[in-house]
C-alpha cells in the first residue's frame, strides 16, 4: 500500500500508479519548485485587477442602454439598428471629418453591435485584462486600454480608401466608409502589449511565464489574423492591427512592476489615468448633449446599408450616366446639341466602378458624340444625303437600345453592392 496515498501497489512495482510514489523506504527527495516562478506567481496573483472589472461592466451597460434604445426585442440582440449605433457613437468616417464628432474616436471602444459581439470580447477582455493589470498596475492599465483603443479606431478611420481597397490590400483597407464599434482594437492592444513584455523581459522572466508572454501568443495573434483575412469583408482588420501596434510600441517604452517592487504610483501614471478616464467621460458627454440630433442622411433605415463613399461614388457615376442620356435624347427631340460637349466631359471625368462601367462609360460617349453629329441642317441637301441621315439615325437608335438594355442589366446586377436599394432603369428614347 502506498504510504502517501493509500493506494493498493502491485508486487513488483517500483512506485504508485497513482501518485507516483517511490516504494523503496529511502525515496528520492522530491524535485524542488523553482523559488523565482513562485515569487513572481505570488506577487502577480495578489495585485487587483478592478479597473478590468470596471470595463466590463462599463461595455455590458452600454449594451443594456442600446438595447433599451432598440426596443429590448430579441431581434436587436443580434442586431443594433445604424440609428441606435450612430447615435450612440459608432465611428463613420463623414460624422468625424464633416461633422467634426471627434468623440466618435472614443466612443466605438465601448459599443457592440451585438450579443455575440459583447460576449466575445468581454470574455477576451477577462482572460487578458487581469495579466495586463497585473503586471503594469491599474493605472497604465487604464491608459494602454483608451489609447489603443483610439489607436485602433483612428487606423479604422485612416484605412477606408477605395483607391487601395484591391487584391491584398482588402485585409487592411476599406473601399466604403461604414459603420464600426467593438472593443476589439483595445484588446488586441492588450495582447500587443503582452507579447512585447515577453520578449522583452525574457530573461528575467521564470520559465513557466515565458510560454503565456511573447512569442507564446505568437499563434493566438496568428489565429485571429487568419480570422480577420477570412471575415475581411465584415471584420474591421485596419482597426485589430492599429491597437496591436500601439500596444507594442507601449509595451518597448513603459516597464513594468516587479515582483517585490514598491506598489506606490508615480505622480505621472495617476495624471495620465484621470487623463484617459477624463477624456471617455467627455467624450460620452457628448453623445448625450447630441442624443437628440437628427439623423444624418448617411444612415438610414435598419434593413438598408449605411451610406458611404462606396455609394457616393455609385451615384456620382449614375449622374454622369443620366446627364448624357439627356443629352442624347435632347439631340434626337430637337436636335439640340447644347449639352452634348459638358455631358461627355462629366463621363471622362466621373468614377469607374469596375471595368464593365467603365465599357458603358465609354460607348455612352461615342452615342452621345455621333448624335451631335445628327444636328447638321439637312434642308437643302440632296435625297441621297438626307437618306443617308435618317438611316444612321435610325441605326443610332437601334444601337442606344442595345446599350441601354446592359446598362440596365448592370444596374440590377451592382446596384446592391453600391448601397442602393433600388434603381430606375434607364429610359429608352421615344
Amino acid at each position: 500500500m502506498c504510504r502517501s496515498c493509500g493506494s493498493i501497489i502491485g508486487a513488483g512495482q517500483q512506485n504508485c500508479a497513482v501518485c507516483g510514489t517511490s516504494v523503496n523506504s529511502n525515496p528520492a527527495p522530491a524535485r524542488q519548485v523553482d523559488s523565482e516562478t513562485l515569487r513572481f506567481a505570488r506577487a502577480v496573483l495578489e495585485r487587483p485587477y478592478k479597473f478590468t472589472i470596471i470595463l466590463l461592466i462599463a461595455n455590458i451597460f452600454v449594451f443594456l442602454l442600446m438595447w433599451n434604445s432598440s426596443g429590448m426585442t430579441g431581434a436587436a440582440l443580434w442586431e443594433f439598428p445604424n440609428e441606435v449605433l450612430w447615435t450612440y457613437g459608432a465611428k463613420l468616417n463623414s460624422s468625424i471629418s464633416g461633422q467634426h464628432q471627434w468623440w466618435r474616436l472614443v466612443t466605438p471602444m465601448f459599443l457592440h453591435v451585438n450579443l455575440p459581439h459583447l460576449l466575445i470580447n468581454m470574455y477576451s477582455l477577462w482572460v487578458v485584462g487581469p495579466y495586463v493589470e497585473k503586471l503594469y498596475g491599474s493605472s497604465k492599465f487604464v491608459f494602454f486600454w483608451v489609447l489603443t483603443g483610439i489607436a485602433g479606431v483612428l487606423a479604422s478611420f485612416l484605412t477606408v480608401r477605395p483607391n487601395l481597397a484591391a487584391g491584398p490590400g482588402r485585409f487592411i483597407f476599406k473601399d466604403y466608409d461604414a459603420l464600426s464599434a467593438g472593443a476589439s482594437g483595445a484588446l488586441f492592444g492588450l495582447v500587443g502589449v503582452l507579447f512585447v513584455f515577453g520578449i522583452k523581459y525574457r530573461r528575467e522572466l521564470p520559465e513557466g511565464f515565458k510560454r503565456a508572454f511573447g512569442t507564446g501568443l505568437l499563434p493566438m495573434i496568428m489565429l485571429n489574423l487568419f480570422i480577420g483575412y477570412m471575415g475581411r469583408g465584415f471584420i474591421d482588420n485596419s482597426a485589430h492591427l492599429g491597437g496591436l501596434i500601439c500596444g507594442g510600441v507601449l509595451a518597448l517604452a513603459v516597464d513594468y512592476r516587479r515582483p517585490g517592487e514598491n506598489s506606490g504610483i508615480a505622480t505621472v501614471w495617476k495624471v495620465l489615468r484621470l487623463i484617459s478616464i477624463a477624456i471617455v467621460v467627455v467624450s460620452f458627454s457628448q453623445v448625450v448633449h447630441h442624443f437628440r440630433d437628427p439623423l444624418p442622411a448617411v444612415v438610414v433605415s435598419e434593413n438598408a446599408p449605411v451610406r458611404n463613399e462606396k455609394t457616393d461614388r455609385f451615384v456620382a457615376y449614375a449622374k454622369s450616366m443620366n446627364e448624357a442620356q439627356e443629352a442624347f435624347y435632347q439631340v434626337l427631340k430637337d436636335r439640340d446639341a447644347t449639352n452634348v460637349e459638358s455631358a461627355v466631359q462629366a463621363l471622362k471625368s466621373g468614377p469607374v466602378l469596375d471595368p464593365k462601367a467603365g465599357e458603358l462609360s465609354e460607348r455612352l460617349q461615342a452615342l452621345v458624340i455621333k448624335a451631335q453629329a445628327l444636328t447638321t441642317n439637312l434642308k437643302d441637301q440632296p435625297a441621297t444625303v438626307i437618306k443617308k441621315a435618317r438611316a444612321e439615325e435610325h441605326q443610332l437608335e437601334v444601337d442606344f437600345m442595345a446599350w441601354s438594355k446592359e446598362y440596365n442589366q448592370w444596374l440590377k446586377s451592382n446596384a446592391k453592392d453600391y448601397g442602393m436599394v433600388e434603381v430606375t432603369e434607364a429610359a429608352s428614347p421615344e
